[in-house]
C-alpha cells in the first residue's frame, strides 16, 4: 500500500512542474495523478464511492466560495473560547514550523490541524507525534490538496477536482488514510484554498463529515506580517470563533503573531478548543 501511495504522489509532483491552470484544462496523460490513484482503489471503496455517486442525478454545483450552504465557520457556543485551525497544505509547500507546534504545546493551547495526504507522505514521523498528542485533532485537508468543485472551478491557482467522482476521492481516500494511521477517522474536512461548491458540501456530509471554513482569516496566506495578523484574530475575536492559520511554512510568521495574540485574548477571558469537542456552526 505504501508503496503505491508513494508512486502517485512522485506523479503529482511531477505534473506539478506543469502550468499553474486548473486541473479541468489540462488533459488526462501519463503524468496524471488520478491514473495512479487507481491503485488505492480497494472494492469496498469503489463500493462506497459508486453508491455516493449514484445518488446523484446530474448535479449541480450551486454556489461556490468559503461561506455558502452547509459550509461551518464557527463554534456553537456562548463560551469565550477561540478554535485556532492549522492547515498543512503539501507537495512544494510541505514545511514543518516545529517553533509553533512546540510554543502551543509549551502554552498547552489545543489546536485543531487540517492535513493534506501530501503533506502526510513528507512528513511522517512528525505527523504520526502530533497524531498523539491529546493537544491536537487531526483533520482532513484532502488527499492531494485540491479546490473542491464538482466541475473543475477553482481558486488562487490551485488546482481544483474536475467532478464528482474526483471530490470522493480527495475527501475519502485521504479520510482513510488518516484512520490507517491514527486510529481515528477524521469528522471534519476543509478543502484547498477553503473554497467549496454546495455539492461537494453534500458529498462531504454524505461520507460522514463536516465541510469547515473560518470565522477569522489569520492574513499568513497573504504574507501578512505577525502585527497585522495579531491584529486581525485579535479584532475578530468573539464566543466561539475559528481562527484560520497554517503550520507547514516555517518562513511565515504565526509564531510572532501568536506571542502576542494568546496573552492578549487570555486577559480578555478567553481560552482556547478543538472543533471535535463542540457542534459547529
Amino acid at each position: 500500500m505504501r508503496k503505491y501511495f508513494l508512486l502517485f504522489i512522485a506523479m503529482v509532483f511531477v505534473s506539478a512542474f506543469f502550468t499553474a491552470a486548473p486541473v479541468c484544462a489540462r488533459p488526462r496523460g501519463a503524468a496524471d495523478p488520478t491514473n495512479a490513484l487507481k491503485s488505492m482503489y480497494t472494492p469496498d471503496y469503489l463500493a462506497l464511492k459508486k453508491r455516493i455517486l449514484d445518488q446523484f442525478r446530474n448535479p449541480k454545483p450551486g454556489r461556490f466560495g468559503e461561506f455558502v450552504k452547509g459550509a461551518k465557520k464557527d463554534l456553537d457556543t456562548q463560551q469565550k473560547v477561540i478554535a485556532f485551525t492549522f492547515d498543512a497544505c503539501g507537495g512544494r509547500h510541505s514545511g514543518y514550523n516545529a517553533g509553533l507546534i512546540e510554543y502551543l504545546r509549551r502554552e498547552k493551547i489545543q489546536a485543531t490541524l487540517f492535513v493534506s495526504g501530501l503533506w502526510i507522505e513528507k512528513n511522517m514521523e512528525t505527523f504520526k507525534e502530533l497524531a498523539k498528542d491529546p493537544l491536537f485533532e487531526i483533520e482532513n485537508h484532502g488527499l492531494l490538496h485540491r479546490t473542491c468543485s464538482i466541475n473543475g472551478v477553482s481558486m488562487y491557482g490551485v488546482i481544483a477536482t474536475r467532478n464528482m467522482g474526483d471530490v470522493v476521492d480527495e475527501m475519502e481516500l485521504n479520510a482513510r488514510r488518516i484512520a490507517e494511521l491514527t486510529g481515528r477517522r477524521p469528522v471534519f474536512f476543509r478543502s484547498a484554498t477553503a473554497y467549496t461548491d454546495e455539492a461537494s458540501i453534500e458529498v462531504a456530509r454524505r461520507l460522514g463529515m463536516e465541510v469547515v471554513s473560518y470565522d477569522i482569516l489569520s492574513g499568513d496566506a497573504m504574507h501578512s506580517s505577525a502585527k497585522t495578523m495579531a491584529r486581525n484574530i485579535v479584532k475578530g475575536a468573539r464566543h466561539g470563533a475559528v481562527v484560520i492559520m497554517h503550520f507547514n511554512h516555517p518562513e511565515w510568521h504565526e509564531l510572532e503573531a501568536l506571542k502576542t495574540v494568546v496573552p492578549a485574548l487570555r486577559d480578555k477571558g478567553y481560552t482556547f478548543g478543538k472543533l471535535e469537542d463542540f457542534s459547529v456552526n
